[in-house]
């Protein structure tokens, strides 16, 4: 009797079978889109302005600006244009400088290894590689307002 007893305690806490209620992976990202908690990537729009400390990403129309700013002339400044492909920002900034960031409705995120001529974008050490950003706002006049530390626009 004891042995059937912890036989079917242990088989109650395997990991394989779930219980009502539970719920797993792709199933609790789903509830929280639905439930309104995180923003549905597939359907939200990249256009506004984003952040990280003192990086700074603008997103208007097919338009797209970036600014990295370390002070005493080092840092990176581009803008140029992008296209959406689900939750992937494929951008150009210039014409040796294309790559595909990963969108998920709050955020981008710029691949962690950038074609070569995305360094000359760049001054000093700085780098747009692993760039991450987190959406401040879902406004284009915002975006289109925001300047580099020269005072270019990257939007407008």
């Amino acid at each position: 009797m004891r042995r059937i007893a912890a036989a079917l305690l242990v088989a109650g806490c395997s990991q394989g079978g779930t219980t009502p209620g539970t719920i797993e992976g792709a199933a609790l990202e789903q509830a929280a889109i639905a439930r309104g908690v995180v923003r549905d990537p597939a359907s939200a729009t990249p256009v506004g302005l984003y952040a990280r400390e003192g990086d700074r990403m603008c997103v208007t129309g097919k338009r797209i600006g970036v600014f990295i700013d370390y002070g005493e002339g080092t840092g990176c400044s581009a803008h140029g244009r992008y296209t959406r492909d689900g939750e992937r920002l494929r951008i150009g900034l210039g014409r040796d400088c294309a790559f595909e960031a990963a969108f998920d409705g709050d955020g981008v995120r710029f691949p962690g290894e950038l074609p070569a001529g995305c360094a000359a974008l760049c001054t000093g050490r700085a780098s747009l590689s692993g760039l991450q950003l987190d959406r401040l706002s879902d406004s284009a006049a915002e975006a289109q307002a925001l300047r580099d530390p020269a005072g270019r626009g990257l939007c407008g």
